[in-house]
């Protein structure tokens, strides 16, 4: 049977109390519609209070320490974020990587973290401008996401990828369909390489990048896109679920 779309929100440095709201009228959403999982990750200090209030959706965290305790000031360990009720925890994000200078190896570590907490990990990868305008953007996402990974001994259940091309990250461009299509089949790819044809030709690859109700159908229509990763239009039930009502439709054909 074939999985259904996954639709995470992504709040990054938003959210506060008031928008507990918003994440209730998101589960309640999500209970009527059901050809869709949905998921939301929101910033640390709300992570625990949308646990509590949801039914349906699952709660994620946006970044971890690749440690279990000790002497880091401001860091937050996976196994706190379970405790507080998450259940997956985003890395690599372009931003994570991009300002705090993360390495491959250090998303690795932290990887390695989540899941010995017991926790799903969605890995992000994805490429510049300048990378997709020289040519080079598979070989680098490729070459990014395997250097990221660490062991999976259930790959499907415990891993989802997430394509997202930096150009397209809040700037209102969009890659096309096309070039979705093309990365997306690369990276299938790798993960079959990586964990064989049943566990690699299982992990739902998500698209991210300016993802919108308007263009949610034809992108998530696309092969090999088994979801996707929403930032700003997460933010409210109305357009969030837009997005997820189209992969739905989508996965329908």
């Amino acid at each position: 049977m074939a999985q259904r779309p996954y639709i995470v929100g992504n709040w990054k440095m938003n959210g506060n109390r008031a928008m507990l709201s918003e994440a209730r009228a998101i589960d309640r959403a999500a209970q009527r519609h059901m050809k869709t999982e949905v998921a939301i990750a929101p910033p640390y200090t709300l992570i625990h209070a949308v646990h509590r209030e949801a039914e349906q959706i699952a709660v994620g965290a946006q970044d971890c320490h690749p440690g279990e305790e000790g002497a880091h000031t401001g860091d937050i360990s996976a196994t706190m974020l379970a405790d507080a009720g998450a259940k997956f925890v985003i890395l690599g994000h372009s931003e994570r990587r991009t300002a705090h200078a993360e390495s491959n190896e250090l998303v690795r570590e932290k990887a390695e973290s989540v899941l010995a907490a017991g926790m799903r990990v969605i890995m992000c990868c994805g490429e510049d401008e300048k990378t997709r305008d020289a040519g080079k953007a598979e070989k680098f996402v490729l070459g990014q996401l395997r250097a990221s990974l660490p062991e999976f001994q259930n790959a499907a259940e415990q891993l989802t990828v997430a394509y997202e091309p930096i150009w397209a990250i809040g700037t209102g461009k969009t890659a096309t369909v096309e070039d979705i299509e093309a990365m997306h089949k690369a990276i299938r790819g790798l993960l079959v390489e990586l964990f064989g044809e049943e566990q690699g030709g299982e992990v739902r690859i998500l698209y991210g990048g300016s993802v919108k109700p308007e263009n949610a159908r034809e992108i998530l229509g696309a092969a090999e896109v088994g979801g996707a990763l929403v930032g700003g239009a997460s933010l409210t039930a109305d357009s969030f679920m837009g997005i997820a009502l189209a992969a739905g439709e989508a996965a329908e054909g």
